[in-house]
């Protein structure tokens, strides 16, 4: 008690999450600087601090960048982290129908609740969940991945046929390049810039961004609409927690269980818990709102509030076995060894003052991210009021440097505006672009565990692991559903 009541006491502390979560909003709102860039890019910074403010700093700048990521998805549909491409969804389509106050707050109040749960599933249970996660294998992981699957049918509304195709090509992108388990190239047509494959951010700026760009230069609307009503709607945060709390729950403890799988991460909890969401409406409320898909808070919740709890539960794995949840930790991980640190069961043991600063931090952080939100959210909506020829050269201008900066590859600009070319036609013909970003998400995860699980024996692996089985029947439950409501 005394340890923590010293760190209460630090006021370096509370300078390295401010930093912290600052840093990552504003990391997190660039298009292309992941909250796994963002953190990476500190880490040389931290190296004159001590091992405390240092990690306290960073996990800062992971959590706000993970909030940070949906400032940008809704007011000019750029996601700014790949699991943000969920909340574009509906908010962006609430910020075309004058409702971006309301976007930005459900996400500022839905990450805020999921990140305090996911920190706060960490502080009390990190050691057992982090125990069960080892002991699932590819079986578990596969099923998850075609869980995940399962979403189309709610991506793509009446268009199921179209939903299904915008899915296979997602699959499909994902297949170019170099087999991770093999080492032989595929579909690269000995081309040395295929070799790596494509990669997520430059796909997912190009479908969203620049499509959306290319799609206003074509109809040559480039005048802001004055029609809309700017200030449609000022709905209380406390108001939104009270008429949506399950999404909340919901999508908070979903995204703190998948984080703790290493290499889900939050991308496939915000996919997940959006369709829960969607699923789970009730006819009255559908009655007397949006649409998901067209501009429903409940999306945006639903998507933040896992995006957000991802965080505690991918720290589980990193701080108790040393084993890093995600790109992020993976990161995270390089900054404990920089300061002759072992994250492990042993942390605990010898640096348990250390463990409890980055509770604390990141719970501070959670409350600042908050505060800078609640501050800055009026600022941030005065983006919606910018006129489209004004901000299609800045869109296109972040478009660039983002993909640019994920590899500094000029082939990865040159995909960035094939894939916006992609988005237009796509979008020309009713395909939901979403359900292409969730294929290229989950292929590598299907392909990598599936394969392995051929290798050691199916039916040995599914023998053993029961979360596969119940994972694999629910999948199948989701998806036959509409074929026994039909009958």
């Amino acid at each position: 008690m005394d340890s923590v009541i010293a760190l209460a006491s630090n006021i370096w502390i509370y300078v390295a999450v401010l930093g912290g979560a600052s840093l990552g909003i504003l990391g997190g709102a660039l298009p292309g600087l992941s909250p796994s860039t963002a953190v990476a890019l500190f880490v040389p910074f931290s190296f004159g601090l001590d091992p405390m403010t240092a990690l306290v700093f960073l996990t800062g700048i992971y959590l706000g960048s993970n909030y940070g990521g949906s400032i940008t998805a809704i007011l000019i549909n750029t996601p700014g982290t790949p699991a943000s491409a969920v909340t574009a969804i509906d908010g962006f389509k609430m910020t075309q129908s004058g409702k971006a106050r309301l976007a930005l707050n459900g996400a500022l109040i839905s990450s805020c609740i999921g990140g305090a749960i996911g920190i706060v599933i960490l502080v009390l249970f990190a050691l057992p969940l982090a125990k069960m996660a080892l002991k699932l294998g590819p079986a578990s992981y596969f099923a998850l991945a075609i869980f995940g699957l399962s979403t189309v049918p709610g991506l793509g509304k009446d268009n199921m046929l179209k939903a299904t195709l915008g899915l296979f090509l997602g699959l499909l992108i994902a297949t170019i390049g170099t087999d991770s388990i093999s080492g032989e190239s595929r579909f690269t047509f000995d081309l040395d810039f295929l070799f790596d494959g494509f990669h997520l951010i430059p796909l997912l700026i190009g479908l969203f961004a620049v499509s959306s760009v290319l799609e206003k230069l074509i109809s040559k609307d480039v005048q802001r609409d004055d029609s809309v009503n700017l200030e449609e709607t000022k709905v209380s945060s406390l108001s939104l927690v009270s008429k949506f709390w399950k999404s909340l729950l919901r999508g908070s403890f979903l995204g703190t269980i998948i984080g703790i799988f290493p290499g889900a991460g939050s991308t496939i909890a915000s996919f997940i818990s959006y369709d829960l969401a969607q699923k789970g409406a009730h006819s009255e409320s559908e009655a007397s709102q949006e649409k998901f898909g067209e501009g429903n808070v409940e999306g945006v919740i639903a998507s933040e509030s896992a995006n957000s709890a991802s965080v505690g539960g991918a720290l589980i794995p990193l701080l108790c076995l040393g084993i890093p949840g995600s790109a992020t930790d993976a990161v995270l991980l390089g900054a404990f060894m920089l300061h002759d640190l072992d994250p492990g069961p042993l942390l605990f043991k010898y640096n348990i003052n250390l463990v409890y600063g980055i509770f604390l931090g990141l719970l501070l952080a959670n409350i600042l991210i908050f505060i800078i939100g609640k501050t800055f959210n009026k600022t941030f909506f005065k983006v919606s009021q910018i006129s489209p020829s004004i901000l299609s050269p800045i869109i296109l201008g972040l478009a660039l440097i983002g993909s640019y900066s994920v590899s500094y590859s000029y082939f990865d600009i040159f995909s960035c505006f094939m894939f916006g070319y992609l988005g237009l036609l796509l979008k020309k013909f009713n395909v939901p672009v979403a359900t292409v970003v969730l294929g290229f998400v989950l292929s590598s995860m299907i392909e990598e565990n599936l394969r392995r699980m051929m290798i050691i024996g199916p039916m040995n692996q599914l023998g053993k692991e029961p979360l596969a089985i119940v994972l694999l029947i629910l999948t199948a439950v989701i998806l036959l559903r509409p074929v026994f409501k039909k009958s």
